[in-house]
Formats: structure tokens, sequence, C-alpha cells
């Protein structure tokens, strides 16, 4: 893990979603969106993977425009392909099809210098699911704090 240069986190992510597996996936950048990540500028916030004739693509992910990017700036919330092998594809476009699950990114980093992006296969939890995992949350911190007490 300490080999990654990690610029942006969905913190978001496992507080609404149940996430079931994690894969990682090269991100296709252009020249100043790269430059952009690596001022640590890049939000994944609202950011979800789609499926589209057997590619996945992550869209909604904001890498604002590099300062000194000269004469062409890029769409800061445009679709980013996402390199995975087929069977990879195949596999989370069965699982997002028949089971109703979601792509979504937890987080982006960079690891040898390439861009990289984990994304999760994930269910969306219901508001008392969401209050369940905090009050177990809770109370662990509690029985943790009552026994450094003793």
């Amino acid at each position: 893990m300490s080999d990654r240069l990690v610029v942006a986190r969905n913190r978001r992510a496992s507080h609404d979603y149940e996430i079931l597996e994690t894969i990682e996936a090269g991100l296709v950048l252009l020249g100043p969106e790269v430059k952009s990540l690596r001022a640590g500028k890049a939000s994944i916030t609202e950011a979800y993977a789609s499926i589209h004739r057997d590619e996945i693509y992550l869209r909604e992910m904001h890498i604002p425009e590099y300062s000194h990017a000269g004469y062409a700036p890029h769409d800061p919330k445009r679709a980013r392909k996402l390199l995975l092998h087929r069977r990879e594809i195949g596999k989370l476009a069965a699982a997002v099809e028949q089971r109703g699950l979601t792509l979504v990114p937890l987080q982006v980093y960079f690891r040898g210098g390439r861009a990289k992006v984990e994304i999760a296969l994930v269910r969306g939890r219901k508001l008392h699911d969401k209050r369940e995992k905090l009050r177990g949350e809770a109370d662990r911190r509690e029985a943790r704090s009552a026994e450094g007490k003793r």
C-alpha cells in the first residue's frame, strides 16, 4: 500500500454502500488532466462507472482544468475510459445487470507513475442499515475507550 500516492478518496462510499468487491483499473487521461491530478486536484464524490459497448467509463469525476494547460482546455466532468481485461468487464457487466449492483470509485491514485482507480461493486444501503452501521461503530468505540480506562 505504501507505493500508492492517493489523490482522491470517496469517503461516503463505505457509508452509503455495502462494498462487495474491489478492482483496480487503469485510467485513460489527457496530459493536462494528469498534471492536475499530480497537483492533488480531483473529486470523485459524485462519480460512478457505467458500461457502454463492452467498455467501462468513469462518469461525473471532476478533474479541474490545469492552470498552465495552454490552448486546449479539457471538460472537467468528461467520461473517462477505464482499462480492464475483457473477462473482468464481462464479470462486472453481468453483476450489474443481473443482481442490480452499482460500480463506484473508492479512490484515485498513482502507482508506478500511472493513474489508477479502485472501483467497487456495491449494493446501496437503506437508511436503517446506515443507522445500524453507525450504532455498531459507536458501540465499538465506547468499548475500546472503556477498556483503555481500566
